[in-house]
């Protein structure tokens, strides 16, 4: 069967500030209503002999991929939890022993969760050539055929045509050899010569074989990934990697651990509206575009404007006789570039880690299993938050050694315990929550709950909770 592997441990930082660590691009609805994650599974379905899709994601993650796998109604057949990022070889080499126990013939079609295609149907072709391709006996990558000399990405250069089980061409080459990201005049040679494509990070994969080819070639990240996988636990719907042997794991791409040494790598060429995605320049290119070039989502006005894209998240934003800019904004964030320095956008990320600040960590909307928060107004001692728990959901029940609150339900039913007294509040009444008295909050209802939190204290942070009981295994 043709199980695909699907890779969500990515952060994103080209696509700050939308992509947040805590809510990475993989999650963020970016070309449509959907998220690049449901696209890339929704893309699947109408494959032949087509197994349940093996999640591997980051711990912190969980929650969000679950719950937007539920909301396409798409249930994987495992939801591995990295508890740390160790790249990509890890992480596939991780499902490739987890398959091979269930499935021994089993073919993986590991994929990126983060990425574009506009051509599913040449897609499908494409992955049902490489499983051809994958069962003669290769690792099969797809390369994309380039449409413009990209200096962005790396590239595959193609040796001899392959030959199909008729003696003629099956459409795949063999692998003469992997390229990094070139300069611009190198990737117009490649363009020219029709022998390069660029490298997908996509792949079709024999188990048997990609096992014995880590084995040869990454024995220390195989060791590493089997004793994670020996000592994996069950949580809640999660499968847990165990934390020590897989943050042992050497980190590698399972380019460098295996594709640039194997003498089975084959590539099969791909033609597919594709995208990594990697920052707005690049999604601006996979846009459909007004009639002066601009991309425009949210509540915009734009004037003498040209080749822009322009995002507007929570606010308007107005755009008056500018061009080839990149305007993002958020509600505790604006990023303003240039279109053609888009991929220098991590480089305020890094000033934000350095500097030790939040907003490359998480938005004002913080979601979680229960729901989600908003912060709505922050000074010396207080704090406001939007707070919204979804029917039937309850948070942890906790304390706080700094902090007392006060909710106020704006709509819904809430039943609030506060140390041993349990109370049911509905629209326009409120509660107060002692400092060190133990409380929860649940919702009973079957419409969502949306309630005012004021929080005062000398310290406001979120490490300052205390759980005794958790649903959600925190």
């Amino acid at each position: 069967m043709l199980h695909p592997v699907i890779l969500s441990g990515g952060s994103g930082s080209r696509l700050w500030p939308l992509s947040r660590t805590a809510f990475p691009k993989q999650l963020l609805a970016l070309t449509s209503e959907l998220s690049l994650l449901q696209e890339t599974l929704l893309r699947l379905p109408g494959l032949p002999d087509l197994a349940p899709p093996v999640m591997v994601c980051n711990h912190e993650h969980r929650f969000l991929v679950a719950e937007q796998m539920r909301e396409i109604e798409i249930a994987p057949q495992v939801l591995m939890l990295e508890p740390v990022g160790r790249n990509t070889a890890p992480a596939i080499a991780v499902a490739a022993l987890y398959l091979a126990e269930l499935d021994p013939d089993a073919l993986l079609l590991v994929l990126s969760s983060d990425h574009v295609i506009a051509d599913v149907p040449a897609f499908q072709q494409c992955v049902k050539q490489a499983a051809k391709v994958a069962e003669q006996g290769h690792l099969a990558t797809f390369g994309i055929v380039p449409s413009q000399p990209e200096t962005g990405y790396g590239y595959i250069e193609r040796g001899d045509a392959l030959p199909s089980a008729s003696d003629e061409d099956s459409g795949a080459y063999t692998v003469a050899k992997f390229v990094e990201k070139p300069n611009l005049a190198t990737a117009q040679s490649y363009l020219a010569s029709g022998n390069y494509y660029w490298n997908s990070g996509m792949f079709v994969f024999p188990v048997q074989m990609l096992l014995r080819e880590l084995e040869q070639f990454a024995p220390e990240i195989l060791a590493a990934c089997r004793a994670s996988l020996t000592n994996a636990y069950q949580d809640l719907d999660f499968y847990r990697l165990e934390e020590k042997a897989f943050g042992a794991c050497p980190a590698l791409s399972i380019d460098y651990a295996v594709m640039e040494r194997t003498a089975h790598a084959a590539v099969v060429p791909a033609d597919i509206g594709w995208s990594d995605v990697g920052s707005w320049s690049a999604l601006w290119d996979h846009q459909a575009k007004d009639a002066n070039g601009n991309v425009a989502r949210g509540e915009t006005f734009l004037h003498d404007t040209r080749n822009c894209y322009i995002n507007a998240d929570r606010r308007f934003v107005a755009a008056v006789g500018v061009e080839d800019l990149i305007i993002i904004e958020t509600t505790d964030a604006v990023l303003v570039a240039r279109k053609d320095k888009s991929q220098d956008v991590k480089k305020v990320v890094e000033w934000l880690q350095k500097e030790k600040r939040g907003e490359h960590q998480d938005h004002r909307l913080v979601y979680r299993p229960w729901g989600s928060y908003e912060g709505v107004e922050a000074g010396e001692r207080f704090q406001v938050k939007r707070i919204t728990v979804k029917p039937g959901e309850k948070l942890s029940l906790q304390m706080h050694h700094h902090r007392s609150e006060h909710w106020v339900v704006v709509s819904g039913t809430a039943e609030v315990t506060v140390d041993d007294t349990v109370r049911l509040l509905s629209e326009n009444e409120s509660i107060y929550i002692p400092l060190g008295a133990m409380h929860r909050l649940h919702n009973p209802g079957r419409i969502p709950l949306h309630l005012i939190e004021v929080q005062s204290g000398p310290y406001l942070g979120e490490d300052d909770i205390v759980r005794t009981e958790d649903v959600y295994g925190r």
